[in-house]
């Protein structure tokens, strides 16, 4: 049997060897970027605020690549299901045409509005220089980043993501030395700032381009041969952005809920709780990130199976990641909802800071079981071609804390409580809503299949 092959064998199997590699890479990848915000402290305390001043712009390029990739693994498993090898190199094509385009943009287009940007949003002085000299070094690589999530869209795709778990794990120590040689300047090298830890990440990334590169020559069903340029199709770039722009926006929908929920932490707790809203974010991170492979296993498991029109089997993947994946979460609640304050200690010595979030975590871990659910569900969706549904509930969730926030926090005198419980409230809203959707959704599929 192909391992390729996910329409036949254990579906359970099939989503631990996704699943597994997957999740070991997002918790180095989470590693890689707290070891860059530590060594840009070591700059100084501007450079930081120039580091933090670019992370939505950073977040914009991993949304873009990130969904473009999601949307991608799910095309090339449908192609796969249906055993159509000729698609399949269609897709990887295009793609990849659809990455030097972007390349492109982010290199002759975007540095030119950045500086007013940020000026727009307040930023002078070093801090500004500090954010410009990382932003425009970072779009100078923006390439690798989207060569990346195709190449591991394909790999993916054909149940493959140890090459991505060891691009990322390798990255992290490699990040580990580079950071240090050209933001401090070590071996004689000049110290540049900022720029060294855009640059930094920029040789990661060209790095994982060609790992994951190699491996996809290598891969089970990839002929280069296959790949011509009379297969270039404007319809096959348009169902790929259908495909993926969903995606996109649902991060990018992620990261101004963030910035909405930070209003509100500092217009009812002050600065205080925005450091211990942080602090914590990071530790339910970390706890949710064994869950995550997660994503990967049921897009590529579910559009393979839906390709070769065998819905019980697409049925049984979504069932048995809920089962895997509720098992990891309340395991990781438990732990954070005993060692709440400990935890929070890692991060920050101020008793203030741990004690509002220690209090934030153990009220969260009340929905922690919501943020499975909800990405399963999303997955699956993504998994069948139906992102847009995912979407909308998406950006609903993002705004309804506009509404939520001040009626818990105000009206009823909660202030910061009824922030903490509001992201609860909605979560699980937004979980049943979901659960409803995909299941109508799933339905009519199985109507359509033999």
């Amino acid at each position: 049997m192909k391992k390729s092959d996910l329409t036949i064998g254990s579906i359970s199997a099939h989503i631990k060897r996704i699943a597994i590699p997957t999740s070991i890479g997002f918790l180095f990848n989470t590693l890689f970027n707290v070891v860059d915000t530590i060594f840009a402290g070591q700059i100084s305390t501007d450079a930081l605020s120039g580091l933090t001043l670019s992370f939505p712009i950073f977040f914009i390029i991993i949304a873009i690549a990130s969904g473009f990739g999601n949307g991608l693994t799910a095309l090339i498993s449908v192609a796969l299901g249906k055993k159509e090898i000729h698609d399949f190199h269609k897709l990887i094509l295009n793609a990849l045409l659809i990455s030097g385009v972007f390349g492109l943009l982010f290199i002759f287009v975007l540095p030119n509005i950045i500086s007013p940007l940020f000026e727009f949003a307040g930023a002078s002085g070093a801090a500004l220089q500090f954010g410009l000299d990382y932003t425009q070094t970072i779009f100078i690589g923006a390439i690798f980043f989207l060569l990346n999530f195709v190449f591991n869209a394909i790999l993916s795709s054909q149940g493959n993501t140890k090459p991505f778990r060891n691009y990322l794990v390798i990255g992290f120590f490699l990040n580990l030395i580079l950071d240090p040689l050209f933001i401090l300047g070590w071996l004689g090298l000049p110290k540049l700032g900022t720029q060294g830890v855009a640059l930094a990440t920029i040789l990661v990334q060209a790095f994982g381009s060609f790992y994951m590169g190699y491996h996809v020559l290598k891969s089970e069903l990839f002929d280069i041969k296959q790949m011509t340029f009379k297969d270039t199709s404007l319809k096959v770039m348009k169902d790929i952005f259908v495909q993926g722009i969903p995606s996109s926006l649902n991060l990018a929908a992620i990261a101004i809920g963030v910035f909405i929920i930070n209003y509100y932490v500092l217009l009812y707790g002050g600065d205080v709780s925005v450091a211990s809203y942080g602090a914590a974010l990071r530790i339910q991170q970390v706890a949710l990130l064994p869950s995550l492979g997660l994503n990967v296993a049921i897009i590529t498991i579910i559009g393979q199976n839906l390709g070769a029109k065998q819905f019980d089997r697409m049925n049984e993947t979504k069932k048995t990641a809920l089962k895997m994946g509720l098992f990891l979460v309340i395991t990781g609640g438990l732990i954070v909802f005993i060692f709440a304050p400990q935890l929070m200690s890692i991060f920050n010595s101020n008793p203030d800071v741990i004690t509002v979030g220690a209090r934030y975590l153990r009220i969260d871990t009340i929905g922690f079981v919501t943020y499975l659910i909800i990405n399963v569900n999303t997955s699956v969706l993504q998994g069948i071609k139906k992102p847009l549904f995912a979407l909308i509930i998406g950006i609903i969730r993002q705004l309804l804390p506009l509404i939520v926030f001040p009626l818990l926090g105000t009206t009823f005198q909660l202030e910061l409580d009824g922030v903490w419980i509001g992201i609860v409230m909605i979560n699980w809203l937004a979980t049943f809503v979901l659960i409803i959707v995909t299941n109508i959704i799933f339905k009519n599929i199985k109507k359509t299949m033999p």
